[in-house]
């Protein structure tokens, strides 16, 4: 249809800051969808929020159908315009469940990726993803796996390619992945991994290592811990607090900071509904990390990870 939008189609010409992802450069600092379901009862300061994000220079958005059970994707389709060049990157493996005891169900089995990357076509009025993530339970924060829904990998594999070959998806990402199931899925060609993963919780970074040495995009979500009770919180790490004190930032843009020094492969993907916060957290691109900060806060231990999912 003529008007509808481009889905990261254009040029990939990007500042000296860019990332990389599905072959095209990026910024470094995306937005991550999902909190625009907090403005569900106010959608045009959503639609709003999201085009401010854009205008600010935000070319890749992250999200999933199940995101505020189609709003958010809904918020999406409203706010980008013919020619915005943003790269929409979704993902398959849950389906909300408004009414059960989790706000999330999984949907692992290859038709349930099917049909779920169909809802995302509909909902965003595309042709075309141009990134699905497969979000397993195989790593960090997840919810009950029932029986029916452990999938070998491999029929999850051929499914997310024979949609590939149809053109209804542009690449292929992974999430909540462990190191085996990583390198065995590096032949389908995987463009990122989202893991959960932040300075306090670093338990991953062989997975960041593999994805460093394949040119493979990492983007981490709860990128600052504490989404959940029981999980650290980076903000409330002294070292971070110092750093932020001395470096005169907050000591959420100091977490958030850690990530982009700590490898080159980093994309992050904050998530907010407040527009000061979401200038704040695209402004974490252009902090730089003294030794003695650095030194800190790599000196932070971590701590497992556990919890309810992304």
């Amino acid at each position: 249809m003529t008007s509808e939008p481009t889905f990261g189609a254009g040029p990939a010409a990007r500042p000296q800051d860019a990332g990389e992802l599905a072959g095209r450069a990026v910024a470094r600092v995306g937005y991550g969808a999902m909190q625009l379901e907090r403005l569900r009862d106010d959608r045009p300061a959503a639609v709003a929020l999201l085009r401010h994000a854009i205008d600010l220079g935000v070319d890749h958005v992250d999200t999933a159908q199940f995101y505020g059970d189609g709003f958010v994707n809904d918020v999406i389709r409203e706010a980008l315009r013919p020619g915005d060049d943003v790269l929409v990157v979704s993902k398959v493996g849950a389906v909300s469940d408004p009414g059960g005891p989790f706000p999330l169900r999984l949907a692992q089995r290859p038709e349930d990726l099917r049909a779920s990357v169909e809802a995302n076509l509909a909902a965003l009025r595309t042709e075309r993803i141009p990134v699905v993530n497969l979000r397993r339970v195989d790593s960090g924060i997840t919810i009950p796996v029932p029986d029916d829904q452990v999938i070998p990998l491999d029929d999850q594999l051929a499914e997310m390619l024979a949609l590939r070959d149809e053109g209804k998806i542009g690449a292929i990402g992974l999430s909540s992945v462990s190191l085996d199931v990583l390198r065995h899925a590096l032949p389908a060609g995987i463009v990122c991994v989202q893991n959960a993963y932040s300075l306090v919780a670093r338990d991953d970074e062989d997975v960041l290592r593999l994805c460093a040495e394949e040119r493979i995009a990492w983007v981490p979500y709860f990128p600052l811990g504490g989404a959940f009770p029981g999980l650290p919180k980076v903000t409330d790490e002294p070292a971070v607090r110092a750093a932020a004190e001395r470096l005169g930032h907050t000591p959420a843009q100091i977490g958030l900071a850690w990530l982009l020094h700590h490898s080159p492969r980093t994309l992050l993907i904050p998530g907010t509904a407040d527009p000061a916060h979401l200038e704040a957290n695209l402004a974490v691109a252009a902090i730089t990390l003294d030794e003695q900060a650095r030194t800190a806060l790599d000196a932070i231990p971590t701590r497992p990870v556990a919890g309810l999912g992304h």
